[in-house]
């Protein structure tokens, strides 16, 4: 069974026997007042108007029985094994900011953690994969391809954040592993909306050099449509 989406027939093709729904670093510290972000000054509220998209496409996609991924970006609870100080890593991922107590609630996306977890609002179901990733690619060290290739999956049907950093990192190694990509407009989001705009449109460059985007409301109804 296959699905087209209206808006680009010629270019995908939303099969559910070999598509996946990607949530990209939907976390507590990301988004929510009191994570990371809000307490460091930065506007989240950018990542909070994604929700209710992913929430209608993940209900969706639940009733059609496909497969959804979650990743979360998380540092590992043993400071061992972390950047060296020297690295560039080490302040990009802001561990400069750590206390000794790696539990702090406030440090950066240490696994397990509050501010690692994925929020409530879109919380995996018991079964859904998750993946923690040390960078910014979905794919980069981790065990997402092996699984992906285990359900025979050879499309992705992106969401998340940010739309210009691990989102779009997501699908540039996707692509280059032979994956067809699609982007949920509404449902991805950036801390600068020209950024989410340039990207979407470097994305669908060249007749979908990256993969193609469409919004919410014409995923859900290609899902409706299904035979």
């Amino acid at each position: 069974m296959k699905i087209t989406l209206a808006a680009q027939p010629e270019m995908i093709e939303f099969d559910p026997q070999r598509s996946a729904v990607c949530v990209i670093d939907m976390q507590n510290h990301d988004i929510k007042p009191g994570g990371y972000f809000d307490l460091t000054g930065v506007d989240t509220s950018h990542g909070r108007r994604v929700i209710e998209p992913i929430q209608n496409v993940l209900a969706a996609t639940r009733q059609a029985n496909i497969p959804i991924v979650y990743t979360r970006s998380v540092r590992p609870r043993d400071r061992a094994q972390w950047p060296d100080e020297g690295s560039p890593w080490y302040w990009k991922l802001g561990l400069d900011k750590h206390q000794p107590d790696p539990t702090l609630e406030r440090g950066m996306w240490i696994d397990g953690n509050w501010g690692g977890e994925i929020i409530d609002e879109l919380a995996p179901l018991p079964g859904e994969l998750v993946i923690s990733k040390p960078g910014k690619g979905a794919f980069y060290a981790t065990d997402l391809e092996p699984a992906l290739k285990a359900r025979g999956i050879t499309r992705l049907v992106v969401t998340g954040v940010t739309t210009e950093v691990c989102v779009q990192t997501t699908m540039r190694e996707a692509n280059d592993r032979g994956y067809d990509c699609l982007l949920v407009e509404d449902g991805t989001e950036s801390y600068f909306p020209e950024f989410k705009q340039a990207t979407l449109a470097m994305v669908r460059a060249q007749d979908g050099i990256v993969g193609w985007t469409a919004r919410a409301d014409t995923v859900l109804a290609a899902l409706e449509a299904r035979e």
